[in-house]
């Protein structure tokens, strides 16, 4: 696992640019006072000051699956909705979306398949940022250990049929225990380590978290922990400042 330090040393040169990526399991926007704000949900994201924020259960429970957090809304607010090409008024696919903001430019996107008895699925962006190409994966994983250890398998496949670039895993693994077989199955990135996130009232899992390829590197990370993170969701949000790592 990477320890989020930024005083750590790294072997190689790095690149003066950072971005700041964050997940955040939205909980359909429904807080624990059981009311659903959108505005509220937007206001801790803002508090995130990320450029990429990869959302899951973005999306309302039953079909057609409309958002929960209206695009306008968060179009409004300064955020660009990555497109997934979903129907039915989804901010995503699967309940997973993202957003972007300060820079960030869509190259190209795409689902991924997952397996397993509930439905599920992963969404990947590849960005031109001030850190050159990145891409990110966003992805809500299943409720089953073995189903989840195949879920991550399947991103990692479908991560290898592609050109070799920066990459990033963020979202809820819903794994809770010390993340050994996610490590041992997430072949080809790090965990960074980060505080437990889950639930929101006295966090003691986590369940949200975020992984790197070698050539990143952590310089900080974090859980958010202002108000009114910890009343909007049972998830608290995650973070990380990245840069890249140049031989």
């Amino acid at each position: 696992m990477l320890p989020p330090s930024a005083g750590q040393c790294y072997q190689g040169v790095m690149n003066p640019s950072t971005i700041r990526i964050a997940s955040y399991n939205l909980q359909k926007c429904v807080g624990l006072d059981l009311r659903r704000r959108p505005e509220r949900s937007l206001t801790v994201i803002g508090q995130l000051g990320a450029q990429v924020v990869a959302l899951q259960e973005a999306d309302r429970r039953l079909a057609p699956r409309r958002a929960a957090l209206p695009h306008e809304m968060a179009e409004a607010e300064g955020w660009q909705v990555v497109e997934f090409g979903q129907p039915g008024g989804s901010l995503g696919w699967h309940g997973n979306a993202m957003l972007l903001r300060n820079g960030p430019q869509v190259i190209e996107t795409q689902h991924i398949e997952l397996p397993g008895l509930e439905p599920r699925g992963a969404v990947r962006a590849d960005l031109a940022t001030d850190i050159g190409r990145l891409r990110v994966v966003g992805l809500h994983l299943g409720l089953v250990r073995r189903y989840r250890l195949l879920q991550v398998a399947a991103i990692i496949r479908a991560l290898r049929r592609l050109d070799p670039c920066p990459t990033v895993l963020a979202g809820d693994f819903n794994d809770w225990g010390s993340g050994a077989a996610l490590d041992a199955t997430a072949q080809g990135v790090e965990f960074i380590a980060t505080r437990p996130s889950f639930p929101t009232f006295r966090p003691v899992a986590r369940l949200d978290r975020l992984a790197i390829s070698p050539d990143l590197v952590a310089l900080d990370a974090g859980v958010h922990l202002q108000r009114p993170a910890r009343v909007a969701s049972d998830h608290l949000p995650v973070w990380a400042d990245l840069g890249t790592r140049r031989e």
